[in-house]
């Protein structure tokens, strides 16, 4: 069986290497970014329904002239 000398490394291989890790970091950017902006809308939807539920028990109408 043949090994593979990992220190003989050809230009291509180490262009492909930084390439894919280019590629693969702006993919996670957008996988964190995402989740982070579920994570926001998820924490502030306890706030709208408090507000909510607050304003129906005071009677608060914003709409009065």
């Amino acid at each position: 069986m043949g090994s593979i000398n990992m220190s003989e490394k050809t230009p291509l291989s180490i262009v492909a290497a930084v390439l894919i890790g280019l590629l693969l970091s702006g993919c996670v950017g957008t996988v964190i970014e995402t989740a982070t902006d579920a994570a926001i809308a998820v924490a502030k939807v306890p706030f709208k329904v408090v507000g909510a539920a607050a304003d129906v028990v005071s009677g608060d109408n914003d709409d009065d002239d």
